[in-house]
Order: structure tokens, then sequence, then C-alpha cells
């Protein structure tokens, strides 16, 4: 499922893996490395997309790779 961002929902960033916990694990990006986002960043479901409630740099910034 794809993620964008809360500013303009054609504008993917990431795919969702699947759920882990209270988080959303995000497929590999171009180096191999999964990401985590909380999922109440998460604020709807817009055609098949989790839309996040901030912009894409600023999840990309804040993202771990790490599970909480």
């Amino acid at each position: 499922m794809p993620v964008v961002c809360g500013t303009d929902d054609t504008a993917q960033f990431a795919v969702v893996d699947h759920m882990d916990g209270d988080d959303i694990k995000l497929k590999r990006d171009a180096s191999g490395q999964h990401h985590y986002i909380p999922l109440d960043w998460a604020k709807r479901l817009v055609d098949g997309k989790i839309q996040v409630d901030r912009p894409a740099s600023d999840v990309m910034k804040a993202w771990r790779t790490q599970p909480n």
C-alpha cells in the first residue's frame, strides 16, 4: 500500500511492508533499509493509499530503522 504525505496525496514516498506493533514497517528503500513510522502519523486511507499527517520530508527525517 503506498504512503503519501498529508500535503499532496499524489506524492508517494514509501510503501507499507506490514504492521509491526504500533509501527508501520515500510518496504526497503533503494539502499536496502527498512524504515518504521508510528501508526499515529497515519491520518486516513485515501484511494488505497495511507496519508500521513506531515510532509514527506519531515517523515523521512524522523523515521526509524528499528521498531519502537
